[in-house]
């Protein structure tokens, strides 16, 4: 229902405006978190399952994409009920799989478990964001967006670090009822911090109009492109943050999943990333810096490939960087390419980005079988690189048309 005229919306003076980010970026923590959580362990699902690398990659790429088919649903359907019934849902149902994963033993209910997972996680990723539009004045939207976004990335970076230290430390299964801990907590705070919706307002817009909004954008050419590289980008990170512990578990490293969860610390490059990228554009054309961040992610890659886990250490903190400078100005392309149904753009860039982790994480065992770490550098190095010529090449087609 819509909200009371009388009432303004939340500003940076009001307590329930705090209440609202605090609570949305713990949150999205513990939901980012348990996204990624199973990637520094699959190496122990492999020994403990005797189960091979492309099985039990199925774990982390089955997970995406149950969260794209949910990203695509409950975007639409939080349109028409409301966000907070699917923020609290999200969090719940993600909490209580968390505590029955580590029962399993066949790794197929394990496999099942994180489909579901995957779908209820887009219950915050998919609400979020409406609600804050919503609920807080637009001049202080932006710090509230910044703050929950950059709670995803360190979300990200912990839920991997906490994993891989503690299913070392004691067991992978104690890793997921930590995780669980950290869902219960937030489920209640989320549950008694958030402020009930009071400007929701009901879509009346017909599901085939919506469909029809994002069919729309697969025409236009330069979206398409934007599209391709957010699946490259996540395609080549998530790829080589997946076979990273598989590659110095092995001999001549032979390191701890212990010792390489705090690898996972260079993913902090990431909060810093973004907000240089978006300083630069304000100095210099977005698709340079765009394209400065793919070499930078490509060079980091390439110094992974020397012998030296000091060197390796770099190349990671330098992908990060490269990474998040890249996707951070892929994502503005996106809504500035985009001259009708913004949202839904933005919409179709996310479903594209995390195509890319689906298909980083299990379409690349099979060369990292065969080649091993050379190989997946090789490639996930280089990719981005010769897309980013291909958007070149194409561009100047399109333009060429456009002239003639």
């Amino acid at each position: 229902m819509g909200g009371n005229m009388n009432e303004r919306k939340y500003t940076i003076k009001d307590y329930n405006y705090w209440k609202m980010i605090s609570g949305l970026a713990i949150a999205s923590f513990f939901i980012f978190a348990t996204m990624y959580s199973v990637q520094p362990i699959l190496p122990l699902f492999t020994k403990n399952y005797e189960i091979s690398i492309s099985v039990a990659s199925l774990s982390m790429s089955l997970s995406t994409v149950g969260l794209i088919f949910g990203l695509i649903l409950i975007g639409f359907i939080s349109d028409r009920y409301g966000r907070l019934l699917f923020i609290h849902l999200s969090i719940l149902i993600t909490t209580i799989i968390l505590f029955i994963i580590p029962f399993m033993e066949s790794f197929i209910f394990i496999i099942i478990l994180r489909f579901i997972q995957g779908f209820s996680l887009a219950g915050l990723l998919g609400s979020a964001l409406g609600y804050m539009v919503e609920e807080i004045d637009k001049k202080y939207f932006g710090f509230a967006a910044t703050l929950y976004i950059s709670s995803n990335s360190i979300g990200g970076m912990m839920g991997r670090f906490i994993t891989g230290y503690l299913a070392e430390s004691f067991s992978w299964q104690t890793a997921m009822f930590v995780l669980g801990a950290i869902g219960v907590f937030s489920y209640f705070l989320v549950l008694f911090t958030l402020p009930k919706s009071r400007y929701f307002q009901k879509s009346q817009v017909r599901f085939q109009e919506d469909i029809a909004g994002f069919l729309y954008h697969l025409k236009n050419p330069s979206l398409l492109l934007m599209f391709g590289l957010g699946i490259v980008l996540q395609l080549s990170f998530t790829g080589m943050w997946t076979y990273l512990p598989f590659y110095l578990l092995e001999s001549p490293y032979e390191l701890t999943l212990k010792q390489i969860s705090y690898l996972y610390f260079a993913y902090s490059l990431g909060v810093v990333g973004a907000p240089i990228a978006g300083w630069l554009t304000g100095k210099y054309k977005m698709r340079n810096i765009r394209i400065v961040g793919i070499i930078i992610l490509t060079a980091g890659m390439l110094i992974t490939l020397f012998h030296s886990f000091i060197l390796i250490t770099i190349g990671l903190c330098v992908i990060c960087l490269g990474f998040f400078i890249s996707h951070s100005l892929a994502t503005a392309s996106v809504s500035q390419e985009a001259t009708h149904h913004k949202g839904s753009a933005s919409s179709l860039y996310l479903v594209a980005y995390y195509i890319g982790v689906s298909m980083g994480t299990t379409l690349l065992a099979p060369l990292w079988e065969k080649f091993g770490w050379n190989g997946i550098i090789l490639v996930t190095g280089l990719l981005p690189l010769i897309y980013v010529m291909i958007i070149q090449v194409t561009r100047g087609k399109l333009k060429s048309k456009q002239a003639s």
